[in-house]
């Protein structure tokens, strides 16, 4: 695997970062994440193969990586409350009426599908910080006093990217505000709100096999 180091004595050039990000997305958008290939995006950046093999193993980490960029999640979301702040981090993920970033959407979710690279890479660089920042949210609501504590929020967390996903792989759509808040309002909010039980640990009698007879 190319190396990702920056060779001694040589700065990286972030503007090539740049370059090479917004060309993986353009060509994302125009020919779909399966066809898309780094000479494409060298060619298109107006740089060696090399340079992009510095900086990404391969295209799946560098497809996200410019995703990343164009859908930058917040650092910090505090707004008092867990509305709030679940309103204010949906707002990040708002495509708009911005017809690139529907068609980088088109040219994503199919390959999510069926790439396992592509996949990884976007559980690991793109959903896995923004679960951590939702994780957050819910444990402050807990100690304002908003919602019930819970052993695990990793659950809840998954709720809203899991079918903001959901209805990019099914429909092609970016999640807008209409579609965040209606999520925030009927599911995530209820769910958040919800005691869960504490989980039976006894050791089952002997003999019993726990299902109905």
């Amino acid at each position: 695997m190319p190396s990702l180091d920056v060779p001694p004595g040589r700065k990286r050039d972030a503007s090539r970062d740049d370059d090479l990000c917004r060309a993986a997305l353009e060509l994302l958008a125009e020919v779909g994440f399966g066809r898309l290939t780094i000479d494409a995006v060298a060619a298109r950046a107006g740089a060696g193969k090399a340079t992009v093999y510095r900086r990404w193993p391969g295209k799946a980490e560098l497809v996200v990586d410019a995703l990343s960029r164009m859908k930058a999640a917040p650092d910090r979301v505090d707004t008092g409350s867990l509305r709030g702040d679940l309103v204010e981090f949906a707002g990040h993920l708002d495509s708009g009426d911005d017809p690139f970033q529907t068609s980088v959407t088109a040219g994503l979710v199919s390959s999510l599908v069926h790439d396992a690279d592509l996949r990884a890479a976007f559980a690991e660089r793109f959903i896995a910080p923004r679960k951590r920042i939702l994780r957050t949210m819910f444990e402050r609501a807990v100690a304002r006093g908003e919602i019930p504590s819970r052993p695990d929020f990793g659950p809840l967390a998954d709720v809203l990217p899991a079918l903001a996903i959901h209805r990019m792989i099914t429909t092609g759509l970016a999640p807008d505000s209409a579609f965040a808040l209606t999520l925030i309002d009927q599911v995530v909010l209820p769910l958040a709100h919800h005691s869960v039980p504490a989980r039976d640990t006894s050791t089952p009698t002997s003999g019993r096999t726990g299902f109905p007879s």
